[in-house]
C-alpha cells in the first residue's frame, strides 16, 4: 500500500489560493461567503420545498438576468467593515459638528418663516422615504447572488438610516423653536397625503415588491435613488443654500458622498452584467418599467416649489438619465 504524501499547506483560502497574488484584506473577509449559493436547488440544507427555499429559487437563483459566476464582481471602493466604520465615523462627526456649531448659533431662530413652511412639507417627512430605501437596500443584501453584492447594500443600508437619523435629529430641532409648525408631529400625514409626495410614495411602494433580486437592484440603485438623489438631496439643497438655509445645503452635500458611493458600486455591477449582451435587453424592458414612475415622482414633489420647480425637476431628471448613459444604458 503506497502511503498518501503529505498535502502542502495552503498559503491563504482556498477559493482564493487561485490568485498569482497574496490577496487583499477586502478579499479576504469579502469574496464567497454565501454559503446559500452552493446548492442551487437547495439553498438552506433545509426541506427544499420550505417557502424561504422557493423564494430564492424563484427571485435569484431564476432571475432573467444572469452572469457565469456572480462572485466574481467587486466593490470598486474595496470596503469592508472595518474602513466603512472609520469612514463614516468621520461623516458623522462632522454631521454632529454641524450639528453642534449651527445650534449654538440660534440658526433655527433666523431662517424665513415661509422656508419654514416649506421645510414641514418637503424636508421633514423624507425620513419616510429615506426608511423605504433603507428597506430596499436591505432586500438586495438579503437577495443577491454574491457576498461581495450584498456587503455594499448592507452599507448602502447603513447610509440610509444614517440619512433618517439626520432628518430626525433636525425635526426634533425645528420643533423645539417652531412648536405650532406640526414638527415631530404631522409628516405621516403629510407624507400620506400631501399631492407632492404621492408619485414617490406610488414609486417607492411598487419598487418595494420588486421580489427578483435584479430587478430589485434595478428599480432601487438605477432609478428610485438617482431620481430622489437629484431632487431632494441636490436640488432641494441647492435651493436651501438659496434661501438662507446653509445647514440643509451642507447636509444634502454631505449625504450625496454616500450616494455617489453607492452609484460607483452599482456601476460596476452593471457593467459586469453587462458583459453578457442578453442582459441589456432585461435591463432596458425594466427601466421601461420604473423610469416613467421615477420622472412623475420628480415631477409632482418638484411642483410643490411653483415656478422654480419645473426647472428643478427639469436638471434632476436629466441628471439621473446622464448617470444611467453613462454606465451604457437608456
Amino acid at each position: 500500500m503506497t502511503a498518501t504524501p503529505p498535502q502542502k499547506p495552503l498559503k491563504t483560502w482556498s477559493y482564493l489560493s487561485g490568485n498569482r497574488r497574496r490577496p487583499s484584506e477586502y478579499e479576504v473577509v469579502s469574496v464567497g461567503l454565501h454559503y446559500h449559493t452552493i446548492n442551487k436547488d437547495n439553498p438552506w440544507e433545509l426541506d427544499p420545498d420550505i417557502p424561504m427555499a422557493q423564494w430564492y429559487r424563484k427571485y435569484r437563483n431564476e432571475s432573467p438576468l444572469t452572469h457565469g459566476d456572480w462572485d466574481l464582481f467587486r466593490d470598486p471602493d474595496e470596503m469592508i467593515y472595518r474602513t466603512y466604520n472609520i469612514l463614516q465615523d468621520g461623516q458623522e462627526n462632522y454631521v454632529n459638528g454641524l450639528f453642534d456649531q449651527f445650534n449654538e448659533r440660534g440658526y433655527d431662530e433666523m431662517l424665513e418663516a415661509e422656508w419654514v413652511g416649506i421645510l414641514a412639507q418637503t424636508y421633514t417627512p423624507l425620513r419616510y422615504l429615506f426608511h423605504a430605501l433603507q428597506m430596499g437596500s436591505a432586500y438586495i443584501h438579503q437577495m443577491a447572488p454574491a457576498s461581495t453584492i450584498s456587503n455594499c447594500a448592507t452599507y448602502a443600508t447603513a447610509d440610509h438610516l444614517r440619512w433618517l437619523t439626520h432628518t430626525a435629529y433636525r425635526t426634533r430641532e425645528l420643533a423645539q423653536t417652531y412648536p405650532n409648525h406640526g414638527f415631530g408631529e404631522r409628516e405621516r400625514e403629510i407624507w400620506e397625503g400631501e399631492e407632492c409626495w404621492q408619485g414617490f410614495r406610488e414609486l417607492l411602494e411598487r419598487a418595494l415588491i420588486a421580489w427578483d433580486w435584479a430587478e430589485s437592484f434595478t428599480a432601487f440603485m438605477l432609478v428610485v435613488k438617482p431620481a430622489i438623489e437629484e431632487t431632494v438631496l441636490f436640488q432641494v439643497g441647492d435651493l436651501a443654500r438659496s434661501r438662507g438655509d446653509t445647514l440643509l445645503g451642507l447636509l444634502t452635500q454631505a449625504q450625496m458622498r454616500d450616494a455617489e458611493r453607492h452609484r460607483r458600486w452599482s456601476t460596476a455591477l452593471v457593467q459586469m452584467a453587462l458583459e453578457k449582451d442578453a442582459n441589456k435587453v432585461i435591463f432596458d424592458a425594466w427601466l421601461d418599467k420604473w423610469v416613467p414612475l421615477a420622472e412623475a415622482g420628480v415631477e409632482q414633489f418638484c411642483a410643490v416649489f411653483g415656478e422654480e420647480g419645473a426647472a428643478m425637476a427639469e436638471k434632476a431628471k436629466l441628471a439621473a438619465a446622464k448617470f444611467r448613459a453613462n454606465i451604457g444604458l437608456q
